[in-house]
């Protein structure tokens, strides 16, 4: 999968819900749990790729692609999914800054 530039501005709860199994009132409380585990993980998985640490970035994009997964966001889960196989091959050409930009840009998008 190439990077995707995802816009989750706009999200329905009612649609959220039904696909994750929930009621739509507890959308927020998961929204703002994803959003407090993403401020987290990502300045993080920035400086273990700028050190190169694989490990790290993979532990940190597996994190990322499970939370992103259970709330629907299927291109970020994608992206982190990419970024994960990626260091665990310790792949020296992935495009690890490219990725992690576009995911912090989407995860930017979210609002409660």
């Amino acid at each position: 999968m190439a990077v995707s530039h995802p816009d989750y501005s706009v999200l329905d709860y009612d649609d959220m819900a039904k696909a994750i199994g929930l009621k739509p009132k507890h959308i927020p409380l998961l929204l703002s749990s994803f959003l407090e585990e993403s401020e987290a993980i990502l300045p993080k998985l920035k400086i273990s790729i700028e050190n190169n640490n694989y490990e790290e970035i993979r532990a940190a994009s597996h994190s990322i692609k499970g939370s992103s997964g259970n709330m629907r966001f299927n291109e970020l889960y994608e992206m982190a999914k990419e970024m994960e196989l990626s260091a665990a091959d310790a792949n020296d050409s992935f495009e690890y800054a490219e990725y992690l930009e576009a995911i912090t840009t989407a995860v930017a998008t979210i609002k409660i």
